[in-house]
């Protein structure tokens, strides 16, 4: 028997969408007000997924308490308040988009979580707009 159990964090923080290989109008086409030379923030919602066999001794999946800690010391901690661009060091050559957050966090969250427990992320940029990885 499979269970899923999830944790739901936030975080802030505020980048810009830009290709450096790319002219100022190209840049400005393609990520639009996203490309703001001073930077743009989310309230970004992050919802961990971890599934596995409930432990039969504790009848967990994973220790929710140990899961938010393992969040908040490896992903809030270091994104909550930041600019993702100037700030973490992932970021310095890859652009931040949602999808390349996601993929970050999935795989700081990877090398904590038992390799046996299956691991989701989705990360809420807006209400409306959202990735997951995998997908």
């Amino acid at each position: 028997m499979k269970v899923a159990v999830f944790r739901k964090e936030h975080f802030n923080a505020a980048h810009r969408l830009h290709n450096p290989n790319w002219s100022e109008e190209k840049n400005e086409q393609v990520f639009g007000k996203c490309n703001n030379k001073y930077y743009h923030g989310h309230n970004y919602e992050l919802i961990v997924k971890v599934s596995g066999e409930p432990d039969p001794e504790t009848g967990y999946v994973y220790d929710m308490k140990v899961l938010s800690d393992l969040i908040k010391e490896n992903v809030s901690d270091k994104l909550d308040h930041k600019n993702l661009n100037l700030d973490v060091p992932e970021f310095e050559n890859l652009n931040p988009t949602a999808e390349n957050i996601v993929v970050v966090i999935y795989n700081i969250l990877r090398e904590k979580i038992e390799p046996e427990l299956d691991l989701k992320v989705t990360l809420y940029e807006t209400e409306r707009n959202y990735v997951e990885y995998p997908a």
